[in-house]
């Protein structure tokens, strides 16, 4: 038996999928009326893998009354089932109404397993995951190997924070109508804040139109206040807020170079990120700052990049709009600091 679990309201589409699979088997849908579950009477577990509207499969060792003694009873054959492994976690679903909570299956079932093996529990990386599906009066219990759980952090990703939080983006504004300025303003405010970069410097040069500055500004606030709200809800950890500055280009410049920091701009004249990775990876993990200059309607002044360490075309033959710059550059440099030294 095997607990299939799909978007909601994609169950029908799952079971006629998997009758065209397996022939016909037993699929109960929606059990006791919860979306998005399926129970496959079935142990072929690799030929469901191949169903796209199947996105979780726990095949079932053992089912019992949805009791907290009855679950915590069933320690023993789970252990059995699951073979040896150091570390565990138990991760618990319920449905339907019960005098106990997802929690306290989690600490009962967990302690007694703990008790019977002395491995220890761990809820990020597991060699071993028990689950304990309660579908109204009955609980299904499941094990499956930690390595098949995806997961967004795992060990063997580099932390691409310690990257991003060294990195200023120098921002030429983006000046025209107000509205037009405004909404730019606002994507990459977002942008910058997404990425939790160390400060985003709006720089302009020579004489700017006071009114169209100050719209593309407001937009800035207002797109970085908008996804830090949702970051701040979202996330479980702590979010870095970006400082936002305003300077003149020619002095954000000099004042970075002289501080040995490296200089990088984006232009199509530049070199492809493929001829400079193996000198830049090495330069992103040892510099203290990465400071990026990008354009908008007007390009970086070419005396600039005189200054700079790299002049890099992100996207030969190929323009991309002023909100797209910031993404592209810095998933470019995450690219080459995460290859191997």
């Amino acid at each position: 038996m095997i607990i299939a679990k799909t978007q909601r309201n994609m169950e029908y589409i799952a079971k006629h999928a998997v009758h065209e699979e397996l022939g016909d088997v037993r699929v109960e849908v929606r059990p006791c009326g919860f979306l998005g579950l399926l129970i496959v009477h079935s142990n072929e577990i690799e030929r469901l893998r191949k169903i796209p509207e199947i996105e979780t499969l726990i095949p079932i060792v053992v089912r019992c009354k949805a009791e907290l003694g009855e679950i915590t009873s069933k320690a023993s054959e789970l252990i059995k089932y699951a073979g040896n492994f150091d570390t565990f976690a138990v991760r618990t679903t319920r449905r339907g109404r019960h005098n106990f909570t997802s929690l306290d299956v989690n600490i009962n079932l967990g302690s007694k397993i703990k008790e019977l093996t002395g491995a220890d529990v761990d809820l990020d990386f597991p060699d071993k995951s028990f689950y304990v599906e309660i579908i109204g009066e009955k609980a299904y219990l499941g094990v499956i190997d930690g390595s098949e759980e995806r997961k967004k952090y795992t060990p063997e990703k580099k932390d691409s924070r310690k990257l991003l939080n060294r990195i200023s983006i120098v921002q030429l504004p983006y000046l025209g109508s107000l509205n037009a300025a405004r909404s730019m303003g606002e994507r990459i405010g977002r942008a910058a804040q997404s990425f939790e970069v160390k400060e985003l410097i709006i720089a302009p040069f020579g004489y700017v139109e006071i009114t169209e500055l100050e719209a593309f500004l407001g937009g800035v606030r207002v797109g970085k206040k908008s996804r830090l709200e949702i970051q701040k809800r979202t996330y479980s950890r702590k979010v870095r807020e970006v400082k936002i500055y305003l300077q003149d280009l020619y002095q954000v410049v000099r004042d970075k170079k002289k501080k040995g920091n490296i200089l990088i701009a984006t232009d199509p004249t530049g070199k492809q990120i493929s001829d400079i990775e193996n000198k830049l990876k090495s330069e992103l993990h040892q510099a203290k700052e990465i400071v990026i200059f990008i354009g908008s309607r007007q390009g970086i002044p070419k005396g600039i990049f005189r200054l700079c360490d790299y002049v890099v075309d992100l996207s030969p033959y190929i323009t991309f709009a002023t909100e797209q710059a910031i993404p592209a550059v810095l998933i470019a440099l995450i690219s080459v600091f995460q290859k191997p030294l």
